[in-house]
């Protein structure tokens, strides 16, 4: 077993600090410029990107043949608008840019937001390929579909590429479009419900939110995360602790699995869209300490994605070039404030003992089996590191002994207050966050008993449940 990892959190109440870098308000708006004059390619090819794609293309890396296997071989491929489009970026082999054109030029009755998005792509990357004729066709497709408004992160996404992409033939160069997203959409609503703890940015959408801070950053200088700096401070990490430990055979390579709550085994496509995730947010900041465990914990070959959907992204993303730090100094124990999430393990080894909590429901994985916990159930504590994790129902009246020198106790009632008392210590009281976690610290030094109550008259009365109901 590996070496146990200190945990990276500051005992401190969760809230204060965080919600102090969550500024819903954002930068003056009369100061900020959405006119896009970046020459083509401006979708996620920033120059310096493209260079080294197309180094792995003259050194024909690993990844790069995947890639072009997969299209010389006229594999079936899921997105084929982006992955021709890409192709020829790369090659300049117009037979490429014929393919992503004609694909895009096809009729789709009603183009939905991973269409809209693809069509921006071949509009931005095979330019240079298209007849002006091809170009007015395809750019009268893509300023209808965005005409059609939005509501989720994947069609905000494709709202902002065809933006992008078509400023020159928009008549404020996408000024009104982007500042929209941005200002109405990003900040008065998206950035208000993080600051509550509400799931605003589901999981399986953090690509698509990854894509966008990318292409924004790059031709209008804004970065998101700015008006959200509590919620995207620890995202890597959440991101990395936020998988189970044993890989996932599928046939064409191994998976690390993101947390879900679906019955059934786990969806190849969903892990392969979360490891896209994790080496766009390497790109993204690639200097943080955090990204820099996260690249060490992505960057091992036997998890290079290999099948028609991932090897693109594995492609486009991954940087083995940039270092990339021994994941196993990554927190065994990480604590996400604005949602209560917790996920914590016994170590980095691929057999650990694994608890999370997200979504407000529990989930344990050991001996390389996944149980999910009924709503409202009890868990026994678990060790890990230097801290105890244990799980009560909402409101209950609970003791716990503890040797470590922190406490989570998971379901309780949400941003609550209760009553805390440990041998030989006055009692104090402590608030859950908003998904009724609690975090205690302790002496750490012995073996002390911890007792936990819900303040005020809700809690009079109130029986622990047993830890009996495994779905």
């Amino acid at each position: 077993m590996r070496g146990i990892a200190a945990i990276s959190l500051t005992l401190i109440a969760p809230w204060a600090g965080l919600l102090a870098g969550q500024n819903p308000v954002g930068p003056n708006p009369d100061a900020e410029d959405f006119h896009v004059y970046r020459d083509a390619p401006r979708l996620l090819l920033t120059p310096q990107r493209l260079r080294l794609l197309q180094r792995e293309h003259e050194r024909q890396s690993p990844r790069w043949e995947q890639y072009d296997g997969l299209i010389s071989g006229s594999a079936p491929m899921p997105e084929p608008g982006f992955a021709w489009a890409l192709y020829y970026q790369v090659t300049r082999q117009p037979a490429a840019a014929k393919q992503a054109i004609d694909w895009a030029l096809k009729d789709v009755a009603a183009p939905d937001a991973s269409v809209l998005r693809q069509l921006a792509l071949v509009f931005d990357w095979c330019g240079p390929a298209m007849t002006p004729a091809q170009a007015d066709r395809l750019a009268t497709k893509i300023q209808a579909a965005l005409a059609k408004p939005a509501t989720d992160v994947r069609g905000q996404n494709a709202r902002v590429f065809a933006a992008i992409a078509l400023a020159d033939r928009l008549p404020d160069q996408g000024n009104a479009v982007l500042s929209e997203i941005v200002q109405k959409w990003w900040r008065a609503q998206i950035v208000p419900q993080l600051a509550a703890g509400r799931p605003a940015l589901p999981r399986e959408q953090r690509y698509a939110l990854y894509e966008m801070l990318h292409v924004l950053r790059d031709n209008v200088k804004i970065d998101l995360r700015e008006s959200a700096a509590g919620y995207f401070k620890d995202l890597p990490l959440e991101h990395l602790t936020g998988h189970y430990p044993a890989p996932f055979a599928a046939p064409e390579n191994e998976f690390l699995i993101p947390v879900y709550l679906h019955d059934g085994n786990p969806n190849p496509a969903d892990a392969a869209m979360s490891r896209a995730t994790g080496l766009a947010m390497v790109a993204y900041d690639s200097n943080a300490l955090d990204s820099q465990l996260l690249q060490g914990w992505l960057l091992r070959d036997r998890f290079m994605m290999r099948g028609s959907l991932g090897a693109v992204y594995e492609f486009l993303w991954a940087n083995p070039y940039q270092p990339g730090l021994n994941y196993d100094h990554a927190p065994l124990v990480f604590h996400e404030p604005f949602t209560g999430e917790v996920f914590a393990r016994t170590s980095w080894d691929e057999d650990a003992t694994w608890i999370g909590y997200f979504e407000g429901r529990l989930q344990l994985f050991q001996n390389g089996k996944l149980q999910t916990l009924r709503q409202g159930a009890a868990v026994s504590p678990v060790q890990v590191g230097t801290a105890t994790v244990v799980s009560a129902p909402a409101q209950d009246a609970a003791k716990f002994r503890v040797t470590n020198d922190t406490l989570f106790v998971l379901g309780l009632a949400p941003q609550s207050e209760y009553a805390v008392e440990i041998d030989d210590q006055e009692l104090e009281f402590l608030d859950t966050d908003a998904g009724g976690t609690l975090q205690v610290p302790t002496p750490g030094s012995s073996d002390v008993g911890v007792r936990v109550k819900l303040r005020g008259p809700s809690a009079e009365g109130v029986k622990a449940t047993p830890a009996d109901a495994i779905k």
